[in-house]
């Protein structure tokens, strides 16, 4: 049986702007856990890295990071959104 990949592949760029991600480690320095969601605003040169803004459920930002395209991956269609509490640091 063949499995499914669980985001897009391309051959030249993998993020684009406006890509719904999902952060593959913790930033502690931003409060921000491994599942946290975020968009791409901007990618740079072959995807070397990638600028993400985190906001919280009433459209505040809570950081806006350069991150390496390694420290995140791209959400999946059948992936669902969780809550979970946030205070700023």
């Amino acid at each position: 049986m063949k499995q499914s990949i669980p985001y897009r592949v391309y051959d030249i760029n993998m993020f684009e702007e406006l890509d719904t991600v999902v952060l593959n480690k913790d930033i502690k320095g931003y409060n921000l856990k491994k599942g946290d969601v975020g968009a791409v605003v901007h990618v740079y040169s072959k995807d070397k890295a990638l600028e993400v803004e985190f906001v919280a459920a009433r459209g505040k930002t809570v950081a806006v990071l350069t991150l390496k395209s390694e420290d995140v991956r791209l959400m999946d269609k059948n992936e669902i959104l969780h809550a979970r509490g946030f205070t700023t640091i």
